[in-house]
């Protein structure tokens, strides 16, 4: 590891100028490149205290031997000189995004003496046209095979072209009339690479003008009593216009632009693009990268500009490009797309409208491919065991964790406090040991207490557990504790029960649940849902959170379970007892799977707290009358009208309602006079007081309605 003041530049030594700048390693090679509108500026803030720079800046900087840099002129010459030297050097520390080959596109081969349209992958090639990419090559051929009876131009390969003209005889899309057959010399050169061009010109969304003229050689064809030309002229018609409703009209003002969206998280982001010409949906590519460098949205964006358009010219770059965030300045790169298109091009954010629900779009797409790479990802055996054995060897573990836990505490300002538990077993999520926990021994906000609360239930359960099968015969907290007596339990937290009982669960929505309603018992009616250890708990946060969850381990006696927190801010790994986190790599396989994991205890957590943040508030005072079902509800709301004259009436008159009881009526009616009468609803749009809500089940959904 270098240290980077042995390389630092003399003071004044670097220029003020706009250049671009490299850091190469002891052995010479370029590992970062990047550009700036003043190099002193820029360099100066690389060799400062190494404390105050971002992980990944420090561990570039530290594997650097040498810094050079190159004036030039202007902006848009240092974002050209840094895209060339990206292209050259592929330096290890830049943004690279790995372009996914598998997407198709139409290429129009016009470098050749009879262009041939064709279906084309990998890296674009000079003297070809491209239109798309398309998500699947079936869509493709289905386009060609429409167009092709409008523009019958050469599909073949350059084997079957030679092999027709030496026989004299076309292959057989020039007998059914879907190729020009210039092989034998139905068409000349000139005529073919006419029909080629105009192919062209129909595919970059210049469709209207040609269709139109069609329609008038058709009307023509028809006044002059030629049937057979205007059937066949009416049939092309139909076949363009059926090629043109693959790609449903997304702008309604046959806009040329390029959406690019992007999804990211602490390690990787995702881009998606689509090319948008005359208001349809002409194609569309992704992305993914490491986030190898400290970079925001509009840094991606910035890298994905160059990685889109660096290659292209003229009309390949589109008049507008929209994006979820503009370069900042985005002079240059506005500047640096108008070049290469030859006119002007507005860089902007979409802000309402098409565009901007388009976007939306967009950035769906971009979220679906981060989360389908991820999944591929995680689902590959050699990835997820190299990343258990990092796991192991960065924690000091004697084995790899097979089975981790992961927590996570989540409320809203302080309200509905719950928790999660994840499980991964061999690094892959196990859904159906996922649990859910309601925050008892205390009110409001305190995630470390939350944290040693949750920690200590687990494993007084799991505890619980080998008591129950003979394997547990020691004393949970010494001197404290008589063998085959409960443990001690946190205030509000149900007392352990005694072999052969079951576990005792509050009134209402059980405290512990699976996700997707699992069944929480064995065969015999056990609880069987902390039964087994984990080698590892993870817990979401950093030395306060590990600290609470040690501590509760410690209070229990368990000792051969370790516990880490990975604080999201910097994806640090956090060991109790340390003033340091542990820093893996970034492109560590082990830090992704713990990332992975407390990512996934956040995602339960938070839609648990979700839920019985819209339970409570579709809560009616019906709801608390015990063994009243929604069809009697319904009953005695339909009969009465609303809440507020079923309140106001007796029993007797509440026992008429059919299938309502005198028991039953007692009932309603003793919990109707104990609840307190709502406050008065008010029509939010004309300001009158509405007098009751018609349904007890969901009294907030009608307070008012909409203007």
């Amino acid at each position: 590891m270098a240290d980077p003041s042995s390389y630092r530049p003399k003071p004044g030594q670097i220029p003020e100028s706009p250049g671009v700048y490299k850091f190469r390693d002891e052995h010479g090679r370029v590992i970062y490149v990047g550009k700036a509108k003043s190099l002193r500026q820029r360099l100066s803030s690389y060799f400062q205290d190494l404390a105050n720079l971002h992980p990944r800046t420090r561990t570039m900087v530290t594997t650097a031997a040498a810094v050079e840099w190159t004036v030039v002129s202007t902006e848009v010459e240092a974002l050209q000189l840094e895209y060339s030297w990206i292209k050259e050097f592929d330096p290890r520390f830049n943004v690279k995004y790995r372009d996914d080959k598998s997407y198709p596109s139409l290429a129009v081969t016009l470098g050749e003496e009879f262009p041939r349209v064709q279906v084309m992958r990998g890296p674009k090639k000079k003297g070809v046209r491209y239109f798309g990419p398309y998500a699947h090559a079936w869509a493709i051929r289905e386009t060609v095979d429409l167009m092709l009876r409008v523009f019958p131009v050469r599909t073949c390969s350059a084997g079957v072209f030679k092999r027709s003209a030496q026989i004299g005889r076309p292959c057989l899309l020039g007998y059914i009339g879907k190729c020009s057959a210039p092989c034998v010399g139905r068409v000349s050169a000139e005529e073919h690479r006419e029909l080629a061009d105009e192919f062209c010109d129909f595919m970059a969304g210049r469709t209207g003008t040609y269709i139109r003229r069609l329609e008038q050689r058709m009307r023509e064809a028809a006044e002059e009593m030629e049937y057979e030309r205007a059937a066949r002229l009416r049939d092309d018609i139909g076949a363009l216009k059926r090629a043109m409703e693959k790609n449903a009209v997304v702008l309604a003002d046959a806009t040329d632009a390029d959406l690019i969206a992007v999804a990211e998280d602490e390690l990787e982001a995702a881009v998606q693009i689509f090319h948008v010409r005359g208001g349809r949906v002409r194609g569309q590519r992704g992305w993914v990268t490491d986030k190898v460098e400290a970079v925001d949205t509009a840094d991606l964006v910035e890298h994905a500009l160059q990685q889109l358009y660096g290659e292209e010219r003229g009309d390949a770059v589109p008049k507008e490009v929209l994006v979820p965030a503009v370069p900042d300045p985005a002079e240059p790169v506005t500047q640096w797309l108008s070049e290469r298109r030859g006119s002007r091009v507005d860089l902007r954010i979409p802000q309402r409208g098409d565009k901007k629900d388009l976007m939306a779009t967009v950035q769906r797409n971009a979220q679906q491919a981060l989360a389908l790479h991820k999944t591929r990802r995680a689902s590959d055996l050699t990835t997820r065991s190299r990343a258990l054995e990092e796991i192991a060897e960065a924690l000091g573990l004697d084995s790899a964790p097979l089975r981790i836990e992961c927590f996570d505490i989540s409320h809203l300002q302080g309200d509905d406090v719950v928790a999660s538990m994840v499980v991964f077993e061999d690094g892959l999520a196990r859904k159906s040991e996922y649990r859910r926990f309601q925050i008892k021994s205390f009110a409001g906000q305190d995630d470390v207490r939350s944290m040693h609360e949750v920690v200590g239930r687990r494993f007084r359960r799991y505890l619980q557990e080998k008591q129950k099968m003979g394997e547990w015969e020691e004393t949970v907290e010494p001197a404290q504790e008589v063998p085959g007596e409960p443990a001690p339990q946190a205030p509000g937290e149900p007392a352990l029960q005694a072999p052969g009982e079951a576990a005792p669960q509050p009134p209402g929505e059980p405290d512990e649940a699976v996700e997707g309603g699992g069944n929480p018992l064995d065969d015999d009616g056990r609880p069987k849902r902390f039964a087994y250890p984990p080698q590892l708990v993870v817990v979401d946060g950093g030395q306060p959170q590990v600290a609470a969850a040690k501590r509760a381990l410690d209070e229990l006696g368990v000792d051969d379970v370790a516990v880490c927190g990975l604080a999201k801010r910097l994806e640090e790994v956090w060991l109790p007892g340390d003033d340091d986190p542990v820093v893996l790599p970034r492109s560590s396989e082990g830090l992704y799977l713990l990332q992975r994991v407390r990512d996934e205890a956040h995602r339960f957590a938070i839609t648990y707290q979700r839920s019985k943040r819209a339970k409570s508030m579709k809560t009616g005072p019906l709801d608390s009358v015990p063994g009243l079902g929604d069809s009697r509800k319904q009953a005695l709301l339909k009969h009465f009208g609303s809440v507020k004259r079923l309140r106001a009436a007796t029993v007797e008159q509440i026992c008429e309602v059919p299938g309502v009881g005198r028991k039953t009526a007692e009932t309603v009616a003793a919990a109707l006079a104990g609840a307190a009468p709502a406050a008065p609803a008010v029509n939010t749009a004309t300001g009158e007081i509405i007098e009751d809500e018609a349904a007890a089940s969901a009294p907030s959904a009608n307070r008012g309605t909409r203007s």
